[in-house]
Parts: C-alpha cells; structure tokens; sequence
C-alpha cells in the first residue's frame, strides 16, 4: 500500500540547512496498523506530511498504492489526497459552526457527491462510530471523545485507502484514549490500513508494528504483540 526508499528531505534555515529525514526506507501492507514514535526533531511530523502529500520529498521515492507520488500540482495532490486518504488530528479539526453531520459530509461535498447521498452516507459513519444521536449538535456540545469520534467518522466517509491518524489520543484522558483506540483497533480488523503517529507508549503498542525514528533515520522497526484496546479501557475504569 506505501513504498518509500531512501526518502531525503532538509529545510533551509537561514544560509544552513537542516536534513531531517535521513533516507527512509518504509513499506506499509494493505491491512496493517503501524505506529511511529520519536521525540521532537525525529522527524515523524515531517515524515507524516509527506505520507500526507502536504509536503514533497527532496530526493526518494514515495508509491501509494501503486501511483508514484512526487511533482503532483496542488489540484492533484488535493484529488489523491480526498481519494486515499484519511485523516484524524490530535485537535479535531472540525469546523465549530457545523454540526457533526456536517463536519462528516464535508469531504463528501468537494467530491460532488449529491445532497442525500452524503447525508446518507455521513449519517452510517456516525452510526457506525456510536454518534448517530448527536448527528445535530455542534462540535461544543461534545465531549473530548466524541469530537474525535465524529473525526473518524469524517475521515471514513470517503472510504479512503489510508488512514493517518497524528496523536490521535494526544488531547484525551486515559479512559476516553483507549475508547478512541478500541474504534481505531476495530476499522482496522475490517482491513483498513492505519499509521499512527503517536509519543505514548502504551498507545503505540495497541497497534501491530512500531517504527522508531531518531535524527531522521528508523532506529527500530519491529512488530508487537497488540494489545486491545477493550481489555486496557476495562483495566483503567478497574483502577478508578
């Protein structure tokens, strides 16, 4: 699903330059839940932003599901992007003023997707992430949790070949972060394909595979034991 070889990418800062990623070699498999830690300056967000296509490499190669992704015009990389990819923001991202099932449809809107199949279709994805009820509130109106989860929603609606979820439990408590991980663990046994960007431990590890970058290169990559997201929820309100 994604090929990366010897990805290279520097900023300038003033008259130096700053390498960032270091050649990064990285393959994702259709199905798999990867997560990728590494302390700031490690270059994950950097990483995650050409994964994105809000960012280009400068020297390497990048295919997302087979389609080579490099020297793509806005208006293309915007297409690719709405087509393969999903995303899921630390901070939400939604518009305030939208109710969830607005913010759900949104994506479907810049595909020309008729009216009634958008609102069809935004109202499953909230079903299907257990906000059918709040389809009318606004983003205020909700809980920390339940933002991401119309979040998801929104990132599922146009079925896309990817999700890349950054820190997604970055802004929850423990309880509601393993509520959001137990949605994300169950979308990906339906076979969607997760990268997760994420600083905590416990949450990397609910995830099958952790990649490691330290200084712009992968330090380690190795897959885990995952954990389910069930079973630590039904620990944490055990110790309350």
């Amino acid at each position: 699903m994604i090929t990366i070889k010897d990805l290279h990418k520097s900023y300038k800062m003033g008259s130096n330059s700053l390498h960032v990623l270091k050649g990064i070699n990285f393959d994702v498999a259709q199905g798999e839940m990867v997560s990728i830690m590494g302390s700031s300056g490690s270059g994950k967000s950097t990483l995650l932003n050409i994964l994105g296509m809000l960012d280009e490499a400068d020297e390497g190669s990048y295919h997302l599901d087979g389609k080579p992704i490099k020297k793509l015009n806005e208006k293309i990389a915007a297409r690719y992007r709405n087509e393969f990819l999903g995303f899921i923001f630390q901070s939400f991202n939604l518009i305030n003023y939208k109710t969830a099932l607005d913010n759900v449809s949104m994506p479907l809107y810049y595909q020309g997707m008729k009216r009634k199949e958008r609102t069809e279709r935004a109202h499953h994805y909230l079903e299907k992430v257990g906000l059918a009820d709040w389809a009318g509130h606004l983003p205020n109106e909700m809980s920390g949790g339940q933002k991401q989860r119309v979040a998801i929603a929104r990132a599922l609606a146009s079925d896309p070949k990817v999700l890349l979820a950054d820190e997604p439990t970055g802004a929850l408590d423990t309880k509601t972060s393993y509520e959001v991980m137990e949605l994300i663990q169950q979308i990906n046994d339906e076979g969607k394909t997760i990268l997760v960007v994420t600083h905590e431990d416990d949450i990397a590890h609910m995830t099958k595979r952790i990649v490691n970058l330290k200084d712009g290169i992968i330090i380690d990559d190795s897959v885990v034991t995952q954990i389910r997201a069930t079973e630590a929820r039904q620990r944490a309100y055990e110790n309350v």
